[in-house]
C-alpha cells in the first residue's frame, strides 16, 4: 500500500510539472451580490477588500456579478455596500495561489428611510437561514479544517460550540444540550438524510468517520434549539449543509492525502460558460491500514475500509429556472476477528468474529425559479439510501464448532420532495411556506440465537410508510433593530397516524451597535428510530407481534434567552440560558428505568418491546462563548456549558440520562505566521483543550455476568448511577502552506496531534468473558493525523 501511495505522489508531481505553465500567481475573488430574501441580483453594489493599499475593489454588473483580480494570497475581509441595504462584511476569506475564491453574498434591505441614521453592527457567524433568532451559527469549510482535533469532520467541529458535547473519540455523535444524538437532523442541499457517516447503523445519526467531504462544503448552518419551522422531526438540533458550486469559469483540481480521510481527488470546472453551468466531483478512498502499520492507534486492531464520492452539477440559468443535480455515495466495511484484538479494543468481543458493512446513497435534483422580482419557488426531489449488514459468529472451542449467532440486515430508502414558496412582501415582511413529504421503504431483517440455540426473529419487515410535513414561517422587522420570527410546523406519520402541530417563535432586539438580546420558543416533535416501531415480540403460541408500532412522537418544548455583546473590534461574548421539557417519551409498560431518551448511548440496536408514550425528561443549562474572530493573524474561541439532563421512566424515579455530563468547556486558539521573501507562505499553529464531565452509566453485575458468561447490568435502582472519569484532551495542529510564485499552485502540509498528553480517557467499564472480570476500555490515546493537500 505504501508503495502504491509513492507511485500516486510521483504521478501527481509529474502531472503538475507538465500541466502548469508559468504565470502570474496572484488570484481572483469574484462572485454575486443579491437580495437575501428575494434572491434578486443587485447591480451597482460596491465590493472592496478591506485594508488593501491601494484599495482593491469592484462594482457589480447588471447581473450582480463582480470580479477582483490580481489578489495576492492571504486572508481578506470583503466589505459590500449598496444604497438602501445594510452593509455586509464577509471576514476571513482565504485566498491561495491554487484556487479562485467565489462568493455569494446576500444583503438585507433597510427598513428605515434613507435619511434616518441606522445603527447596525456587522455580525459574523450569522446563519445563512435568516429566520433564526436564537441558538444558531454558520460555519465554513475553512473552520472545519482549521481547528485542531477536527479530523475534517463537521460534527466534530460543532463539538467546539457552546451547548455541544462529544467526549467520544470513537464516533462523531454529538450531544446537544443533553439530548441523545438520535435527536439531530441532518440535511444536505434540502434533503433529509438519516445518517451521513461511514459504518452507520439504523436508528443512529453518528459514526466513526464522516462520509461528507469537507472540501465540497459551502458555508452551512448549525442549530441547537428552537429552530425555524421549516425543520421538523428533530428534538435536539439541525445540521443544514450545502455543497458548493464548482467553478464556472476555469478548471481547478485538488489532490489530498490524509491518515484518516485517505487519498482524495477533486475536480471542478465549467460546462457552459455562457450559461454559468459547472461540475464538481470529489472521491476519497481510505488507507487506515497504513496508519495501523506505522503504529498509529485508531481504537481497534481491525482495519476499516471506506470510500465515498460527492458531486454537484449546476445547470446554470435557463428560461425554466436553475437546475442542480447533486449526490453522495459511500461504502464501508470492517471485520472484527477474535485473533486480532486485545482487551483494549473498543469494539470487538474476544469470543466472537463479526463482520460489518454499510452503504449510503443520496441523489437529488434542485429547481429554483423566480415568480417575480420578490418571489420564487425552490424545489428539491430525490432519494436517500442507508443500509447495513452485521454478521456475528461464536468462535470455535474444543467442544463447539464455529456457529453463526447473529444476522442483522437493514436498509432504508427515502423518496423525498421538499418544495417552498418564498416571498419578500416588502422591506419589513418576508414569508416562507412549504411541504416536505417522504416515502420510506424499510427492510428490517434480524435474528439472533437464544440460550437454547434456537433462532429468534426480532425484525422481519419489508414495507412502506410515509412522513408528511408542512410549515409556514414569517419574518417581520418592526424596525432595523427589532425583528420577530414566527411560524408553525405540522407533521403526520402514516404508519400509525401520529400527528403534531408545533408553534415556533423568536424575537431579536438590537439595543445598540454592540448589544443584542434575543428570545426563542419552539415546540418540536420527532418520530422514534425506525427499528423501534418494528421490533417483534414472540407470543406464547410461537407467533410474533409488533408491540411498538403505534408509538407516537416524542415531544419537546424549548425556551431560550440570549445576550450578545461586541465589546471591542473582532471580539464577541455570547451567552444563552435554556430549558427543555420532553414528554411522550417511550418507556416500558411495567415499572422500570428504561427510556428512549437514552437511545444512541451504545452501539446496540433498540431491542425493547411493549413501549408506551408516558416518559418525561428535562434539560436545562447556561452557555458562554467568548470569541476572537480571525484577524491580525490569530483567533481565540472559548466555550463553556453547565447543564443537567434528567429523565423519568415508568418507575417514576428521576435518573440522570446517559448524556448528562454536567459540564463541558473548550479553549481553542491559533496564529498564522507569514513567511518567505514576499510573505506569501504561511505557518499555522493551533491548539485545543477540551474537558467534559464523565457520563453516567449503569454498573455491571459481575456475579450475574460470570454466571452466564456475558455482560449483565445491575437493576433499575442502579440505573445511570455511576460516572466514568471526566474527559480531558489536548490537541495541537501545525501547518505549512506554500503559494507558488510562478504557477497557479498551492500546497499545504499539516500535522494534527490529538491527545498530545496521551491522557487515558475511559471508554467504558465492561465485563470481559475472557478475563471473567470487569475491565476498563480506554479511548484513543496519542494520535497523530497528517494531511497533504495540493490545489491547482
Amino acid at each position: 500500500m505504501i508503495k502504491s501511495i509513492k507511485h500516486l505522489l510521483f504521478i501527481a508531481s509529474a502531472f503538475l510539472g507538465s500541466a502548469l505553465v508559468a504565470q502570474n500567481s496572484t488570484q481572483t475573488i469574484r462572485g454575486t451580490v443579491l437580495d437575501k430574501q428575494a434572491q434578486m441580483n443587485l447591480p451597482g453594489a460596491n465590493v472592496i477588500l478591506v485594508n488593501t493599499n491601494p484599495v482593491k475593489g469592484a462594482v457589480t454588473d447588471a447581473d450582480g456579478k463582480f470580479k477582483i483580480t490580481d489578489v495576492a494570497p492571504g486572508r481578506y475581509d470583503v466589505k459590500i455596500s449598496y444604497v438602501g441595504y445594510k452593509e455586509v462584511v464577509q471576514s476571513n476569506i482565504v485566498v491561495t495561489a491554487g484556487k479562485e475564491t467565489v462568493l455569494e453574498i446576500g444583503m438585507e434591505e433597510n427598513v428605515s428611510s434613507l435619511n434616518e441614521v441606522v445603527v447596525a453592527a456587522t455580525k459574523k457567524n450569522e446563519t445563512n437561514n435568516e429566520l433564526v433568532s436564537v441558538s444558531g451559527r454558520s460555519f465554513s469549510m475553512e473552520e472545519v479544517n482549521r481547528y485542531a482535533g477536527g479530523r475534517s469532520d463537521a460534527a466534530r467541529l460543532a463539538a467546539n460550540f457552546a451547548g455541544v458535547s462529544s467526549p467520544d473519540d470513537s464516533r462523531n455523535d454529538i450531544v446537544i444540550r443533553g439530548n441523545s444524538p438520535t435527536g439531530v437532523l441532518w440535511r444536505i442541499e434540502g434533503l433529509n438524510i438519516p445518517n451521513p457517516n461511514h459504518f452507520s447503523t439504523v436508528g443512529t445519526t453518528g459514526g466513526p468517520v464522516s462520509a461528507i467531504n469537507t472540501n465540497v462544503l459551502k458555508n452551512s448552518d448549525f442549530f441547537t434549539s428552537a429552530f425555524p419551522s421549516e425543520y421538523g422531526n428533530a428534538n435536539a438540533g439541525v445540521f443544514d449543509l450545502g455543497f458548493r458550486t464548482g467553478n464556472s469559469e476555469k478548471r481547478e483540481h485538488t489532490f489530498q492525502i490524509g491518515a484518516l480521510t485517505g487519498i482524495e481527488a477533486m475536480t471542478e470546472g465549467p460546462i457552459n460558460k455562457a450559461k454559468g453551468s459547472s461540475y464538481l466531483f470529489a472521491y476519497r478512498y481510505s488507507f487506515t491500514g497504513v496508519a495501523q502499520a506505522v503504529g498509529i492507534p485508531i481504537g481497534t486492531a481491525a482495519t476499516p475500509f471506506y470510500q465515498d464520492l460527492s458531486f454537484k452539477i449546476n445547470g446554470g440559468q435557463t428560461k425554466f429556472g436553475k437546475f442542480t443535480l447533486f449526490g453522495l455515495g459511500a461504502k464501508s466495511h470492517i471485520d472484527f476477528l477474535h485473533t486480532k484484538i486485545d482487551t483494549t479494543d473498543l469494539f470487538a468481543n474476544p469470543t466472537r468474529d463479526s463482520y460489518f458493512t454499510s452503504d449510503i446513497g443520496l441523489i437529488g435534483l434542485k429547481h429554483f425559479i423566480k415568480v417575480n422580482d420578490r418571489s420564487y419557488f425552490n424545489t428539491i426531489i430525490g432519494g436517500t439510501y442507508n443500509a447495513s449488514n452485521y454478521l456475528e459468529d461464536v468462535v470455535a472451542t474444543d467442544t463447539k464448532p464455529l456457529q453463526r449467532n447473529v444476522e442483522n440486515k437493514t436498509s432504508q430508502l427515502h423518496y423525498s420532495i421538499n418544495t417552498s414558496y418564498n416571498s419578500k412582501i416588502n422591506s419589513k415582511l418576508f414569508i416562507k411556506t412549504g411541504i416536505i413529504s417522504e416515502v420510506i421503504n424499510l427492510v428490517l431483517n434480524a435474528r439472533a440465537k437464544d440460550s437454547l440455540q434456537n433462532w429468534r426473529q426480532y425484525w422481519d419487515f419489508n414495507d412502506y410508510t410515509m412522513l408528511h410535513q408542512g410549515y409556514f414561517q414569517a419574518k417581520y422587522r418592526f424596525t432595523d433593530k427589532l425583528t420577530l420570527n414566527a411560524g408553525v410546523h405540522a407533521q403526520i406519520l402514516a404508519l400509525n397516524n401520529s400527528t403534531s402541530v408545533e408553534p415556533r417563535l423568536g424575537l431579536k432586539y438590537q439595543l445598540s451597535e454592540k448589544h443584542t438580546i434575543s428570545a426563542g420558543y419552539g415546540m418540536h416533535s420527532q418520530m422514534q428510530p425506525t427499528d423501534v416501531y418494528f421490533y417483534r415480540t414472540r407470543n406464547l403460541d410461537g407467533g410474533y407481534i409488533m408491540t411498538n408500532k403505534n408509538l407516537g412522537f416524542t415531544n419537546s418544548q424549548h425556551f431560550v434567552l440570549g445576550y450578545d455583546v461586541l465589546p471591542v473590534k473582532d471580539w464577541r461574548i455570547k451567552t444563552e440560558v435554556y430549558y427543555q421539557m420532553l414528554s411522550n417519551v417511550p418507556v416500558t409498560q411495567n415499572a422500570s428505568s428504561y427510556s428512549m431518551l437514552n437511545a444512541g448511548a451504545s452501539f446496540l440496536p433498540n431491542d425493547q418491546d411493549s413501549l408506551i408514550n408516558k416518559g418525561t425528561g428535562t434539560n436545562y443549562g447556561a452557555e458562554l462563548t467568548i470569541e476572537k474572530f480571525f484577524s491580525k493573524n490569530y483567533y481565540v474561541l472559548i466555550t463553556g456549558t453547565l447543564y443537567q439532563s434528567k429523565f423519568k421512566g415508568s418507575d417514576k424515579v428521576e435518573h440522570n440520562t446517559a448524556f448528562n455530563g454536567n459540564y463541558v468547556y473548550n479553549v481553542l486558539g491559533g496564529k498564522d505566521f507569514k513567511v518567505g521573501k514576499e510573505k506569501r507562505n504561511v505557518i499555522s499553529l493551533g491548539i485545543k483543550m477540551t474537558q467534559a464531565g464523565g457520563r453516567y452509566y449503569t454498573p455491571v453485575d459481575l456475579a450475574a455476568s460470570q454466571a452466564v458468561k456475558e455482560q449483565v447490568l445491575q437493576g433499575d435502582n442502579k440505573a445511570f448511577s455511576q460516572r466514568i472519569p471526566d474527559f480531558f484532551r489536548l490537541d495541537f495542529k501545525a501547518g505549512y502552506t506554500i503559494n507558488s510564485h510562478s504557477k497557479k499552485l498551492s500546497q499545504s502540509f499539516s500535522l494534527d496531534i490529538q491527545n498530545i498528553t496521551n491522557h487515558k480517557n475511559v471508554f467504558a467499564e465492561r465485563y470481559n468473558p475472557v478475563t471473567n472480570k470487569i475491565n476498563t476500555a480506554y479511548q484513543i490515546g496519542f494520535f497523530p493525523n497528517f494531511v497533504y493537500k495540493v490545489q491547482f
